[in-house]
């Protein structure tokens, strides 16, 4: 796919889905930044995406809510005329002892995690088929290498294993005329509250010995939305991670 003149919407504008965002204005595609509470960095997202040419446009959607999503899909469309591309950025991480899990825990990470997904690319669909365009799903290089490795993520977890298997069925579902694939991030950019020592010891255990940043996640969405004869696969970005 040539992404000149192609419009997309990606659920999430801020840390690396903002990266996301300025590397497919720079190859000359329109871009919908979504947010659910962080307007400011999403405000921010489309001036920087409009400082480098680009067309841009903001808006607010609860991706696990299914009448916010049809209106974002509706308003990229309005926007742009079209809608080629969709990036499920969109994501909550935060670890839960299983002891203390409950109800609502497991219910917010499904929803947010791997509901939304399915329910931005159900309503994208009609569109993504009219043009032939493509989907990219975020997994975890923890699900992606098919064991939880870590205690107290079990719903996180659970909800990135479940993107990997959803991308796979969306392909099959949408092929031929729309390609979906999913990236499955390593130590990408350290969240908020982890200690410098934790930096140090995580890029000490990635075979390449450094954190990848948000660059490296965007190179791997601009891949698999060029890419003319991929799709079912789920791309592991994580510095080798997966192979210790």
């Amino acid at each position: 796919m040539n992404l000149t003149g192609k419009a997309a919407l990606i659920t999430g504008g801020a840390r690396i889905g903002r990266a996301v965002a300025e590397e497919f204005a720079r190859r000359g595609c329109r871009v919908a930044v979504t947010y659910r509470s962080s307007r400011k960095s999403a405000l921010e997202t489309v001036a920087s995406l409009r400082k480098l040419g680009g067309e841009a446009t903001a808006l607010r959607c609860d991706v696990t809510n299914e009448k916010d999503v049809r209106a974002a899909v509706a308003h990229t469309v309005r926007a742009f005329g079209s809608l080629d591309i969709v990036i499920n950025m969109a994501s909550i991480y935060g670890r839960t002892p299983y002891a203390r899990l409950t109800r609502k825990d497991w219910d917010a990470n499904l929803n947010a995690n791997l509901t939304s997904a399915h329910l931005v690319v159900l309503h994208a669909a009609p569109h993504l088929k009219r043009r032939g365009g493509r989907v990219v799903n975020i997994a975890d290089w923890v699900a992606a290498s098919g064991r939880p490795r870590y205690k107290d993520f079990l719903p996180y977890y659970t909800a990135k294993a479940g993107i990997v298997g959803l991308t796979q069925a969306q392909a099959l579902e949408l092929a031929p005329r729309v390609l979906v694939n999913a990236i499955a991030p390593g130590p990408i950019l350290p969240p908020a509250g982890i200690s410098n020592e934790e930096v140090r010891n995580i890029a000490k255990v990635t075979p390449l010995g450094h954190w990848g940043g948000a660059a490296e996640i965007a190179r791997a969405a601009m891949f698999l939305c060029e890419t003319d004869f991929v799709t079912g696969e789920c791309v592991r970005v994580d510095g080798g991670r997966h192979l210790l």
